[in-house]
């Protein structure tokens, strides 16, 4: 199953510009590696108004020449998790709220999908353009179970793999919006293969992890939220996106609307690698800005697909 993701990762992660703006839709080939970023001055504040010039993109050290920009208009898939587990039932009303405030942020041309987190995980709401659908699917959900968080999310990577494939080569912004308030409880994926397809995909997630204001005072379990913490961390910094921790349920609606911020003020980038090697390995990908006091962050880098050739 391992090889399968891969390949099918590496098929859309990278591409040649064969075609630029067509009736109102950016299209790529196969070659083009996509890539969004988020730039920053010192005081964490948005950097708007930069322009292709402005960014230099390297790929494990070399530089690479820039074919597609975008600072506006690149369409949006968002999935929105929901832990639904029988330990978030007294917050699921603050849950829907916000929830549904987030997803009535986006915009035209963009498409969300939500999929609630319990023992498995159910697609609650298909991937489309119709916001009201979502907002009454995130207003059904209910609380029972156990949470199987790994699974959820490999599933949803997944599942925005194939719809993006089907797309025909239009380029699209892809982002994963997590919640959960414990640690993964029922799934068969490890961690370790979630996060090695999370780095493959493209796809920035966004870990939010409700945490007791009440410290723990076994030294078990705080070994065990500890590594909950690193797991989100991983999953959001290796994606490009960020985590949030809140102590109160309440803080949702901002950790969402800062989330709707981000992904209003990304750049979208495409370059041809230098590199012709089709040989498995993984790319590492640093994005440079010419301006001074200004931070960049984007996702870590891809997996090339590995050719027969390669393999003799």
């Amino acid at each position: 199953m391992k090889v399968l993701i891969v390949a099918l990762t590496c098929l859309l992660c990278c591409g040649e510009v064969r075609a630029q703006h067509r009736e109102g839709t950016f299209r790529s080939g196969v070659d083009l590696v996509s890539v969004n970023v988020i730039v920053t001055d010192t005081h964490d504040k948005f950097v708007s108004g930069l322009t292709q010039k402005d960014f230099s993109v390297f790929e494990d050290g070399i530089q690479q020449d820039v074919s597609f920009f975008a600072a506006a208009n690149v369409p949006l898939d968002l999935a929105i998790l929901l832990d639904m587990s029988s330990s978030m039932s007294d917050k699921m009303t603050t849950v829907h709220e916000a929830a549904v405030g987030f997803a009535s942020h986006l915009h035209e041309g963009d498409r969300v999908s939500v999929i609630g987190i319990r023992d498995s995980a159910r697609t609650l709401h298909d991937l489309d353009g119709d916001v009201k659908g979502a907002c009454e699917a995130i207003r059904r959900t209910t609380a029972g179970g156990g949470t199987a968080l790994y699974n959820a999310l490999y599933t949803t990577i997944k599942q925005m793999q194939k719809v993006h494939a089907a797309d025909g080569g239009e380029i699209r912004r892809q982002a994963i919006a997590v919640l959960t308030d414990g640690d993964d409880t029922t799934s068969l994926v490890t961690f370790d293969d979630l996060l090695g397809v999370a780095k493959q995909a493209g796809i920035a997630i966004y870990t939010i992890a409700l945490r007791s204001p009440y410290p723990s005072i076994a030294l078990t379990s705080q070994k065990y939220f500890s590594e909950s913490e690193f797991a989100m961390k991983s999953l959001a910094q290796e994606t490009g996106a960020r985590s949030f921790f809140p102590t109160e349920i309440s803080q949702l609606a901002g950790i969402y609307g800062l989330i709707t911020d981000e992904l209003s003020n990304q750049y979208a980038l495409g370059y041809t690698s230098n590199n012709p090697r089709q040989d498995g390995s993984f790319r590492r990908i640093l994005v440079r800005i010419d301006e001074p006091n200004v931070r960049t962050r984007t996702r870590s880098g891809y997996q090339v697909a590995k050719t027969q050739q390669a393999l003799r």
